[in-house]
């Protein structure tokens, strides 16, 4: 066993990172499947010297690494007792384009579409294409041999792959590459491990009958999606021991290998030019699985780009996910399946000819009921259901969870319906509704059975089933393994799958190009047991958890934590969109995601001895950098809440460790403002001196550079009584203005042209003496407090909050807490949740009455403007911004854009704090500050959260509007 002294000795010698704290190691003993194995050490090395050190060391000290990318991996090819080598932070580069050839070479860390965004302009892409391709890196790709939807059109990772710029296990450096025949007999002679590399797979290949024996062994040669073993069926077909002319390439046996031969740092790609731009999708819905799977066949018969399928149990997860809620909206009726068709063509009137041909023939067939069409963003939509599919499988609330073991089954496309039926009848015999979904057109559907591998009988299944399905796929000759690779759950079935003779070919070739077992042992050949290393041990004692917050709806906190299953969407980068997870995309740590934080949690829950479970210091340096934004409550496909997660952990973690100064600086804010509304010229005066701000920032915890909010001259509850507007004796409709809590103090002025507009556009508006919403007491972990604002403000509006009269709020963080924590922090659950239902931003409110024909264009001005709106992280999450783009686009001249800007970084105290300074200013400069800078100074700057026109002042010296202070300055007076 590897000792701290050596592997202090090991990190001295490191110009990367090393890591071998408890936090750390937890944190990588899981990917995205089903295993857990703690890991020695973690290591994020910086260039090849770091791993050749890596290297050295595993070989002196007895030890393997475990090469990762983003750690999506489902069979469990990811987890190990060595060190795991993450490679995604610094072995990121793109490093060479030759557009001429269409060739690209990159490092295993660049991420998928990251690198198709930056071929766009030049007229190429790389076209396998993952579900997760927006944090996929490449290096796993090729590890996977993955392929992703585009596959029955643009091929597999394995076909594109070039070169390999590779270490070796004894540290030398070998790039393979196309070669003929002279080229490999030199080889052969070389006097290094390169050398007996050529020589073994020659001697390997040469032997008699070993060629009939792979053929005869291996999937169908038309089955593309093949990774089951290592690839000696592609070596076969090269010209040194076949008539064809392919040359001999080592890269394509690396290519599914699973870092299990050699360590990659380079790889060069073959491109292909990107694909016509008129797109149109058919969405045929079925009443049966069977008969979707006989629609496959008609279908393929068409030119298709894609042909995906869902079922009824992803599509009815769909409805629990907000986001996926938006992007179901095409599907009609209750489907038991749907096939995804992508049509491509150089001009639209091409495409339709296409699409008309396809649903004449599915008509002909009379297998679907409905065939929609999609076109443009719908499209978009569907697409990003399609790949939220694995995460879904996440919201399955208890311990039954969907299982990945027999999710990578291939056969020939003509096989598929015979298989299927086959297959199902085999879940039948076990009492399973499995899942379906995935790559229909290729004959490779994600199937899974739904277990609780917290218990023995079902991890028995686990195994039974995954055997019974083997020997299924062997009699279809397909491929246990289509593109999710071996790993620990199918390599133990490789023998079975190709046969003991070419397993021992394998078993051969492993010892030559890794003697002393260092590349990711236990995957491919020897294998791990499948049934063993488990994320839960099964029969373990469930720990109760007592929480002041309310996590029933997911039966507790431990299982809201578990419902993460490690698809690494947090770890989407700014230029793909949506918010999650700001600080993943400031430091690019795997520490800082959704992922992590979960996965921490989970860890200390299960394995501390602690009577407070949460009594741990590794949790608080885990949920340090976290947000709060709650993106991931809607933008995670397991709807990981992990804002909530943080406010309980604080809360348990102060009531041993007590509360510091400066958390109850902030959590108190509101008490001292109102203090300070008393005397806002002495307040303001202390705020706004250099040497006063400076002294109070350091006591405080403050970073100095960050500016202090004033406090309003009058508070709005003093003030909105003096706004006096004719209103008609028959109002519109009569509204409750939640007074909040910075809206009272620092935004008066915004309080009162909300108060304005309301009442010019003949609402009722009523403001009553209501308590603050409690949002600084969640953020910083102090519930019972939070829990007393929560009750007092539920019993205030219980009796005067419905669909008549609704509750309308100015500040995102406050209003939405109605809405979201009050349903985990209210004892009277019911009638929180019916003032829910009846709360709105005012954004929303008023683009409701606007459909409603109540507040019309011609109320407002006609001059011209150009807005540019930021919208706040809670909008984003439990409402939505568009309500705002539409608010500011009610005068007809306006001319408004949203900037696609995630988190601004402010996030209520975070960007205040010293510490987090820094990483809260580069969270604004990924998309905001940028946008903002760069907008001409006649263009109207809005955002709806008070932080975020903080953070957008101090990051850029701009003043952004609230939306209601644009819209009323545009109101026809």
């Amino acid at each position: 066993m590897v000792g701290n002294s050596e592997l202090a000795r090991l990190k001295s010698q490191l110009n990367g990172d090393l890591f071998y704290d408890d936090l750390m190691k937890s944190l990588y003993a899981t990917d995205a499947s089903v295993y857990r194995m703690l890991p020695t050490a973690v290591a994020l090395p910086k260039n090849e010297d770091d791993i050749k050190a890596l290297i050295t060391f595993a070989k002196n000290n007895q030890t393997s690494l475990i090469p990762r990318t983003a750690g999506t991996s489902l069979a469990g090819q990811c987890v190990g007792n060595g060190i795991v080598v993450d490679v995604s932070k610094y072995f990121n580069k793109i490093l060479k384009l030759n557009q001429k050839e269409r060739t690209i070479i990159v490092q295993p860390g660049v991420i998928r579409d990251e690198l198709n965004n930056y071929l766009k302009p030049y007229g190429l892409f790389f076209g396998p294409n993952t579900s997760t391709s927006n944090r996929c890196m490449i290096g796993g790709m090729v590890g996977n041999n993955s392929s992703g939807t585009t596959s029955i059109k643009f091929g597999v990772t394995r076909d594109k792959v070039l070169a390999l710029k590779t270490l070796l296990s004894d540290g030398s450096e070998v790039v393979f590459s196309e070669i003929n025949k002279t080229t490999f007999f030199e080889k052969c002679q070389l006097d290094s491990l390169e050398g007996k590399i050529y020589q073994g797979i020659y001697e390997e290949f040469s032997s008699d009958g070993v060629a009939e024996e792979i053929i005869n062994q291996f999937p169908k040669p038309e089955i593309h999606r093949r990774n089951t073993g290592y690839a000696i069926d592609t070596l076969l077909d090269a010209h040194i021991f076949s008539e064809s002319l392919k040359p001999f390439n080592m890269g394509k046996l690396l290519s599914g290998s699973e870092g299990t031969l050699a360590f990659t740092t380079e790889i060069t790609l073959k491109l292909d030019v990107l694909p016509p731009s008129e797109t149109i999708m058919l969405v045929a819905h079925f009443s049966s699985i069977k008969s979707c799977l006989e629609a496959v066949e008609t279908v393929m018969k068409h030119d298709l780009y894609s042909c995906e399928m869902l079922d009824k149990t992803i599509l009815d997860l769909t409805k629990h996910n907000k986001k996926q809620e938006e992007n179901r909206q095409f599907i009609k009726g209750d489907p038991e399946a749907i096939l995804m068709c992508e049509i491509r063509a150089t001009t639209l009137e091409k495409a339709k000819n296409q699409v008309a041909n396809l649903v004449s023939s599915l008509l002909a067939s009379q297998l679907s009921y409905h065939n929609g069409i999609l076109l443009g963003e719908d499209i978009d939509k569907a697409i990003e259901l399609r790949k939220a599919g694995l995460g879904l499988l996440g919201n399955l609330i208890g311990d039954n969870k969907t299982a990945a073991c027999i999710e990578d089954t291939a056969v020939a496309l003509s096989d598929l319906s015979s298989y299927i039926s086959e297959f199902t009848q085999l879940m039948d015999r076990y009492n399973q509704k499995a899942v379906y979904y995935a790559h229909a057109g290729a004959g490779e559907l994600h199937l899974r059975p739904i277990l609780n591998l917290k218990k023995a009988h079902d991890v028995a299944l686990f195994r039974e089933i995954t055997t019974d399905v083997a020997h299924l796929v062997k009699k279809f000759q397909g491929s246990m393994s289509g593109e999710h690779g071996d790993g620990i759950v199918r390599s133990e079935f490789i023998p079975m799958m190709i046969g003991e003779r070419n397993y021992q070919i394998l078993a051969r070739i492993k010892n030559i190009f890794d003697p002393d077992n260092i590349f990711n042992p236990g995957k491919i050949v020897n294998a791990l047991p499948m049934d063993k290393s488990l994320r839960y041990e099964p029969e373990r004692n469930e720990p109760e958890i007592e929480t002041l917050m309310d996590f029933s709806e997911s039966l507790g906190i431990l299982r809201h934590a578990e419902k993460c299953n490690g698809s690494g969407d947090c770890r989407k980068l700014p230029e793909f969109g949506g918010t999650m997870c700001p600080s993943y995309r400031a430091t690019r740590n795997e520490k800082d995601t959704t992922r992590a934080r979960a996965n921490a949690l989970r860890e200390f829950l299960t394995q501390s001895e602690k009577s407070n479970r949460f009594n741990h210091t590794e949790l608080k340096e885990v949920f340090d950098l976290c947000l709060s934004c709650k993106a991931c409550s809607s933008e995670c496909p397991s709807s990981v809440d992990v804002a909530s997660l943080k406010a309980e952990f604080q809360y348990q973690f102060q009531k041993v460790n007590g509360i510091p100064f400066r958390t109850k600086l902030f959590a108190y804010n509101n008490k001292l403002n109102g203090i300070g509304s008393k005397f806002p010229n002495a307040v303001n005066f202390i705020f706004s001196n250099n040497f006063t701000a400076s002294i109070l920032k350091k006591v405080s915890g403050i970073h100095e550079k960050r500016s202090l909010p004033l406090i309003s001259y009058k508070s709005l509850d003093k003030l909105h009584k003096d706004v006096e507007y004719h209103i008609n004796k028959k109002y519109t409709k009569e509204i409750f203005l939640f007074n909040d809590e910075f809206t009272n103090y620092l935004d008066t002025s915004i309080g009162i042209k909300v108060v304005k507009l309301l009442k010019t556009l003949n609402y009722k508006v009523n403001i009553v003496n209501n308590q603050e919403s409690g949002r600084a007491f969640i953020s910083k972990g102090l519930l019972e407090q939070a829990n007393k604002c929560a009750n007092l403000n539920v019993e205030i509006f219980k009796d005067r909050i419905s669909k008549e009269s609704p509750l309308i709020g100015v500040e995102p963080s406050a209003v939405l807490t109605f809405k979201d924590e009050y349903l985990r922090l209210a004892d009277d659950k019911e009638s929180a949740k019916q003032i829910a239902r009846n709360t709105f931003l005012i954004e929303e409110f008023i683009q409701q009455e606007i459909v409603l024909g109540n507040i019309s264009s011609e109320q407002f001005t006609l001059e011209h403007k150009t807005i540019k709106f930021h919208g706040h992280c809670h909008q984003k999450a439990l409402s939505n911004q568009f309500s705002s783009f539409s608010v500011l686009n009610l005068p007809k001249n306006y001319k408004v854009t949203i900037i696609p800007s995630g988190c601004c970084g402010m996030a209520g105290s975070f960007g205040y704090e010293k510490e987090h300074y820094d990483i809260s200013m580069q969270i604004g400069e990924q998309t905001l500050f940028p946008a903002v800078r760069n907008a001409p100074l006649d263009t109207i700057i809005a955002a709806n959260g008070t932080s975020c026109r903080h953070q957008i002042k101090d990051g850029t010296q701009r003043q952004a509007l609230h939306p209601i202070e644009i819209l009323y300055d545009a109101l026809l007076k």
